[in-house]
């Protein structure tokens, strides 16, 4: 089949690179221009570049709204459309220009978490499994019919780039699986159950930012969804911004005002958290590594030499 691309980022990357190892023909890619966003800047393959080095004509535009895209996708006269990490609205005259309209492939387990960063906030809520879906565009927001999915675990210990890696590598086969099947009239179409869905906004630097009266098992999710490369979980010690790199979970319970650094346990410090901390009916965060605004690095353990003073979720330069 002929085939236009419409994506970005390495989620966009991988499905190009899927796309130009199959037999179909990759006759237009549609990209994003590089941003400067905090969030856009971390999985950042380039689409175009990829493109290029293939012969691929490539297209930049922030939005698909002008005259000049819609004949170019005219005159490519596509088959299909295939679409991944495109971070702006399609109007139908895209999505259903093609004979078998376009194929979005979305990183989560449709109907749940449409939207933007499904991996984080799959991860922060405690979700046991995380997935990809190809699904038929329609006008609405990860809305269409459903032809393929597929899940994979989230362990105990899971961060965010793991379960990216492990998403990550579902592309190709779900993209080839999907495009054949599309292609040899096979395609069993699964109506979405709206009554389950959920959307999810794009996070930005704030969302990171710490509640220490959320449950401390919620905030150690937290941390481990905003690991590295991720802007990390942070929280304001003395008027500054602190980050916290990795925590667990402490073995007692602790009761207190939440945000107090208490004590040390093991290999980190316990911070109280919790609205149930005040009654003593709470775990701590046990923070194990910490790190300050001019980048460095420190076990927290030597961070807080003493004990006493509060962490909190108010400071200078974010709003």
């Amino acid at each position: 089949m002929r085939v236009v691309m419409f994506g970005y980022q390495t989620w966009g990357h991988r499905t190009l690179r899927a796309l130009l190892e199959s037999r179909h023909e990759v006759v237009l890619v549609v990209t994003h221009p590089s941003s400067d966003h905090v969030y856009e800047k971390i999985w950042d393959d380039s689409v175009a570049e990829l493109a290029e080095k293939h012969g691929v004509p490539v297209l930049l535009r922030n939005r698909p709204d002008d005259r000049e895209l819609l004949d170019r996708l005219a005159e490519a006269a596509p088959d299909i459309i295939v679409a991944n990490n495109w971070r702006t609205w399609l109007p139908p005259e895209i999505f259903d220009l093609p004979p078998h309209g376009t194929l979005n492939v979305h990183d989560s387990l449709l109907p749940s978490y449409a939207g933007f960063s499904p991996l984080i906030w799959a991860l922060i809520n405690g979700e046991r499994e995380v997935g990809v879906t190809a699904h038929r565009m329609d006008a609405e927001l990860d809305a269409g019919d459903i032809v393929l999915q597929r899940a994979v675990p989230v362990g105990p210990a899971d961060t965010a780039t793991d379960l990216f890696h492990r998403t990550v590598d579902l592309i190709e086969p779900i993209v080839t699986e999907a495009l054949d099947r599309i292609e040899s009239g096979t395609a069993e179409w699964t109506q979405q159950d709206r009554s389950k869905a959920s959307f999810f906004h794009k996070r930005s630097l704030v969302d990171s930012r710490i509640d220490w009266n959320w449950p401390a098992e919620d905030l150690e999710r937290l941390v481990r969804a905003q690991c590295d490369p991720y802007p990390n979980a942070f929280t304001y010690h003395r008027g500054e911004r602190l980050r916290i790199v990795s925590a667990g979970l402490s073995e007692a319970n602790y009761g207190g005002t939440p945000g107090r650094i208490f004590i040390r346990e093991g290999d980190g410090i316990v911070i109280v958290a919790g609205e149930r901390a005040r009654a003593g009916r709470s775990r701590g965060l046990l923070v194990k590594r910490v790190r300050t605004e001019d980048g460095t690095e420190h076990a927290a353990t030597d961070y807080f030499r003493t004990m006493g003073g509060y962490l909190t979720a108010t400071g200078p330069g974010v709003s």
